[in-house]
């Protein structure tokens, strides 16, 4: 891979699936995701492909592939790591005079889906006074 070509082309879907594997099955960054790589290409344990069935899609272990690879690799960490955008569980007693239907209908609303709270019925827990709802709330917030 040349590094003034890979940056101007797309990638081959093999090699950013390839990336993905080895970066879910051990979630570090450059160097060791390098590691990682080369250990998954030396077993095959990508879909059976090896070192030079990976080279044919763009993947390359030599000096000179490293630092494109470190470039791709580093672009597919940052998309892997905005998904799995950490949550917040907050746990608070239901407010009495709040109606259990009271949620937002999510499906009419141009508000990106994790920005919206939904607060779905909730029934009380037999034997207990007190209603538990769970709502899901960014982190930070």
């Amino acid at each position: 891979m040349d590094m003034r070509t890979a940056a101007t082309r797309d990638p081959d879907p093999e090699a950013v699936e390839f990336i993905r594997f080895c970066y879910r099955r051990r979630r570090v960054g450059w160097p060791e995701l390098y590691d990682e790589m080369c250990a998954v290409a030396a077993r095959g344990l990508f879909r059976g492909l090896v070192t030079d069935d990976l080279a044919a899609h763009g993947i390359g272990f030599s000096l000179f592939d490293t630092p494109a690879l470190a470039a791709l690799s580093a672009s597919i960490v940052v998309e892997e790591q905005a998904a799995r955008r950490p949550m917040t569980v907050v746990i608070t007693p239901a407010a009495e005079d709040v109606p259990a239907d009271a949620a937002p209908d999510i499906t009419s609303i141009d508000v990106p889906v994790d920005r919206v709270i939904a607060r779905p019925p909730v029934e009380p827990i037999r034997g207990s006074e007190t209603s538990v709802r769970l709502v899901a709330v960014p982190a930070g917030a």
